[in-house]
């Protein structure tokens, strides 16, 4: 019995209780900190105690007497000022297995967010330069949480907004000219070794772009430059197993009329005020704490013109929430952003979100690595790729609130040992695979067998069962909070409960021994953690290996 079929059944009782008001209320059961208080626990009683006119205990009482009919129910216990702790019948709780067997890789899959359209921006970097260490936490993050929206229902499309437009751009473009005429990087231009790389390439793709004219050639290495710069984010970030599904030009803002759009929805909202020659948004009606140019006196564009005219043109294709992954450095985005939503007509609280992720350092035998090897000053996502690998980085940046501030020990992250918290969840996998494998080696057919549920009964066999019977649950709070990190911890909990179970219950019979059915019940078991913790490892974009 899943925790979703007891919460039903506590709801059907309670049809059956005078007491207890006629419409509908929702069910919770968690799981005890105390497993000696039983497998689930509700506060049903305390919640509905005050509109039934009866004391909890009473009311509780009440509820107890007809659950006690449910097969699936071994034991009920009233604890406190009226909570119902409830233990499962054996065979109930060991049908989990059955269940994650039969539903294999969409087990833990739920409908929370159907018919939820959601649009994910996050890195949005300069293709100015070589992804760092701030692009790389969200590439892992921004992954992960795609998949833990899409698991929950929502359809989700991943973009990366390219900032294409402005005056890094044309730094970009003298840079690259003047690294390729042997000259010195303009103040202010892009500095590291990758620039130096760049203009060889170009110079050697395009024959006599050295030769065009001051302006012009300085124009054609920008727009050279950009195309091949953006290219290597995408073939890195391909790499890491981060996939866009929109590459959204900022030029194309302006090309398209989006800007103009989005400045005429505004007018209509009655938002738009002109003062001193300039164009204004009136943002402090909605919290931020000055109002924001949108077209200079002088007739040009502010960067928050682009960003107003892209958040309406994201409603305008039909997202009905657009979620925003932004640096450090952009804690001044929330309440602008909110007040953006607010003008065109939206409820900020509801159509926009703005999560601020935090630094990540590497350390490497106990110093902070700095520099890279290609880009100088910063430490690109190659770089963490190149020390720890695609696995290791995606896992550990993942593992924590990307709102806290991240401190990888790279001599770690390559450790073989339990210590290491991806190889700790990946081991547990590989070594679920040798069981089944060595269960196919013997002739046992586990999955063609009678499987009785009723015969994992064993301590450290219901303990992994419960673990994996929240899985569902753990997606539906991370999508609810956009917090991957839970199913990362929640693996880690995965493969410790069966650790613990594999020291405890011999699964496979020994050489003097015939087949029973409780080896094939185990081995069902171990089948149903080994898919849980692939599905999570999925979620995370990890690699989930059979062997290691």
């Amino acid at each position: 019995m899943t925790p979703e079929a007891l919460a039903a059944a506590i709801s059907d009782a309670l049809a059956d209780v005078p007491e207890v008001p006629s419409d509908g209320v929702e069910v919770k059961v968690e799981r005890p900190k105390n497993r000696e208080h039983g497998d689930y626990a509700t506060n049903v009683a305390l919640v509905l105690a005050k509109r039934a006119g009866i004391p909890p205990r009473d009311l509780a009482a009440k509820i107890v007497e007809v659950l006690r009919a449910n097969p699936g129910i071994e034991a009920l216990d009233i604890a406190g000022p009226g909570f119902i702790n409830i233990t499962l019948a054996a065979d109930a709780a060991g049908e989990i297995a059955r269940t994650i067997v039969e539903q294999g890789s969409t087990y833990g899959t739920i409908d929370a967010l159907l018919g939820t359209s959601v649009d994910l921006e996050f890195i949005s970097a300069n293709p100015t330069g070589p992804l760092h260490l701030g692009h790389t936490r969200w590439a892992a993050v921004g992954d992960a949480m795609a998949r833990v929206l899409a698991a929950a229902g929502a359809q989700v499309t991943r973009e990366f907004y390219v900032n294409d437009r402005g005056v890094q751009m044309d730094k970009f473009g003298m840079s690259l000219e003047a690294s390729a005429l042997g000259q010195q990087v303009p103040e202010g231009g892009y500095q590291g070794e990758y620039i130096h790389d760049l203009a060889r390439q170009i110079v050697a793709d395009v024959p006599g772009i050295v030769d065009l004219p001051e302006g012009e050639r300085m124009v054609a290495f920008r727009e050279a430059g950009y195309a091949l710069q953006l290219q290597q984010q995408k073939d890195v970030l391909d790499n890491f197993r981060t996939h866009f599904d929109v590459w959204y030009s900022e030029r194309s803002l302006h090309e398209t009329g989006a800007v103009d759009r989005g400045m005429a929805k505004l007018r209509e909202q009655g938002h738009v005020y002109e003062s001193d020659g300039a164009v204004w948004l009136r943002t402090t009606d909605f919290d931020d704490d000055k109002d924001r140019v949108l077209i200079k006196a002088d007739g040009e564009l502010t960067y928050f013109a682009s960003d107003t005219a892209y958040y309406v043109d994201k409603r305008d294709r039909g997202f009905d929430i657009c979620i925003y992954l932004l640096g450090a450095d952009h804690h001044g985005y929330v309440n602008r952003l909110r007040a953006v939503a607010a003008c065109a007509g939206d409820n900020p609280d509801y159509n926009i979100e703005i999560l601020i992720g935090q630094l990540v350092k590497m350390f490497k035998g106990g110093e902070e690595v700095r520099l890279s090897k290609r880009a100088g000053a910063i430490v690109t996502l190659e770089d963490l790729v190149d020390e720890v690998g695609v696995d290791a980085a995606r896992y550990t940046l993942i593992r924590y609130p990307a709102d806290s501030p991240l401190t990888m020990d790279l001599d770690l992250l390559v450790q073989r040992t339990n210590e290491n918290p991806v190889y700790y969840v990946q081991y547990a996998h590989a070594r679920i695979s040798s069981v089944l494998r060595n269960a196919a080696d013997l002739g046992i057919d586990w999955r063609g067998s009678d499987f009785d549920p009723g015969l994992l009964s064993h301590e450290r066999e219901s303990a992994l069962l419960g673990v994996l019977a929240e899985f569902p649950r753990i997606i539906a709070t991370a999508a609810e909070l956009r917090e991957p990190h839970r199913v990362s911890r929640y693996l880690e909990e995965v493969a410790t409960a069966y650790h613990k179970f594999y020291d405890s219950c011999r699964v496979l019979p020994r050489a003097d021994e015939e087949l029973e059915p409780l080896h094939i019940a185990r081995l069902w078991l171990c089948a149903a953690a080994r898919q849980v913790v692939a599905n999570g490892l999925d979620l995370c974009g990890v690699s989930a290996p059979e062997r290691m």
